[in-house]
């Protein structure tokens, strides 16, 4: 007997519905599924113990706004057709599934020049081949080459419910609730003028709030400088055991994993080499964390040592600064902890990480955040909100990071 839906309960937006068809095989497909073995924050949990929730429940979430988003648009007499309406439900529910594990830290250490949305489009393309084309619509919206520009922008720009989503879940599951924005307000007042997204202007001090949540939720959560410092931690350990593996020295890991290490790939060979997106769809969380806990006892001591303190919580200290870190202080501290550890000073490199991490939280060049008034005139929201904060928002900030491994007590 089957039913024409299927209901997931979400913490976050409670009852979500998938009618049977297109979207319900997406959601059971295994390239979906393999998202609810990867967590949507990483490593935050360091932090926010809370923040185990995973990269398909965010995928759900997603769908559930663009569900609603639809609605309202429909309601405001903006002709979407029913394919139209499937195909950008399909695109959110696809939008992040070339992440990998630990995602920016994969992109920075074992799969280097591929972008998770380069992989992303590798996987939607496969699927679509599998489906006999019935995601082609979908993909043309994702790749913004469709001629309704604004279905591209309800899945990837300023207020796609991509960032509405994420917001709302990773402040609810961190406990920062400084991030909670109200995106069924957002959605309510969305409209489309000139084929192009626009908020009504009753919704101006939502959309206030939303930039500065997204604000607080970058420096409180995402760019936290403990999180930070883990990311390196793991950064560290997974190119020492390349490193290892490049000169011929055994490292335990999954199949998946141990292609990546034992095998230098770059985005060249990445798209001539079917093997490579395979094993890279056998990765998740597991993978790695497997790891971790065998290299706790590799006989490479930068190598057990890193893992070790990823293992057992024993993080880097982390240092914030407006300016970089002299060369004589990183000259210093590596001198400092070759002697600690006994190993040479290039090994000690490893256990110094000197990040500039830059970011704005709203750059009017990338899609504006357009205000509409009720005779029709459109204005950017840098132009029409009162709150001095916003155009001080498209500011970039820029801190250094100095994360280094703290002495034995």
């Amino acid at each position: 007997m089957s039913y024409e839906r299927k209901i997931i309960n979400d913490p976050v937006f409670g009852f979500i519905n998938i009618p049977k068809g297109l979207l319900y095989d997406l959601v059971c497909h295994p390239l979906l599924q393999r998202l609810t073995r990867i967590r949507q924050l990483g490593l935050s949990s360091v932090v926010y113990p809370g923040a185990q929730h995973t990269r398909f429940q965010h995928s759900l979430g997603a769908y559930y706004l663009m569900t609603e988003a639809i609605q309202h648009l429909t309601a405001k007499g903006n002709f979407i057709f029913d394919s139209e309406a499937e195909s950008v439900k399909a695109a959110i529910l696809m939008h992040d599934i070339g992440h990998g594990p630990f995602s920016h830290v994969l992109e920075d250490t074992i799969v280097r020049g591929v972008s998770h949305e380069d992989i992303s489009l590798l996987l939607m393309e496969r699927i679509n081949h599998e489906m006999n084309g019935q995601l082609t619509l979908a993909i043309q919206i994702f790749k913004d080459e469709y001629p309704k520009r604004f279905l591209h922008q309800l899945v990837s720009g300023q207020l796609d419910m991509d960032r509405l989503d994420y917001l709302r879940r990773d402040s609810f599951y961190t406990g920062v609730t400084e991030g909670n924005i109200g995106s069924a307000r957002i959605i309510k007042m969305l409209d489309v003028k000139d084929d192009h997204l626009v908020v009504e202007e009753k919704g101006i001090y939502s959309i206030e709030n939303f930039l500065m949540a997204r604000r607080l939720m970058y420096w409180q959560v995402y760019l936290h400088k403990a999180s930070v410092a883990y990311e390196r931690m793991l950064i560290a350990a997974l190119l020492r055991a390349k490193e290892l593996a490049a000169k011929g020295t055994e490292v335990f890991a999954s199949p998946a994993l141990r292609f990546f290490l034992y095998n230098d790939i770059n985005r060249d060979i990445f798209y001539s080499r079917p093997e490579c997106l395979e094993n890279f769809i056998q990765l998740d969380d597991n993978d790695i964390w497997t790891s971790l806990k065998v290299w706790c006892n590799h006989p490479d001591k930068v190598l057990s040592t890193l893992s070790a303190g990823m293992v057992n919580r024993r993080l880097f200290k982390v240092e914030i600064s407006s300016e970089p870190a002299t060369e004589e202080r990183k000259a210093e501290l590596t001198r400092q902890i070759s002697e600690m550890l006994g190993v040479t000073s290039e090994e000690a490199t490893y256990f110094i990480s000197t990040p500039g991490i830059e970011k704005n939280m709203y750059d009017p060049a990338d899609d504006s955040i357009d205000i509409v008034y009720k005779d029709g005139t459109i204005k950017n929201i840098a132009e029409a909100s009162d709150m001095l904060n916003i155009s001080l928002l498209s500011k970039k900030v820029k801190k250094y990071y100095l994360c280094y491994i703290r002495a034995h007590k």
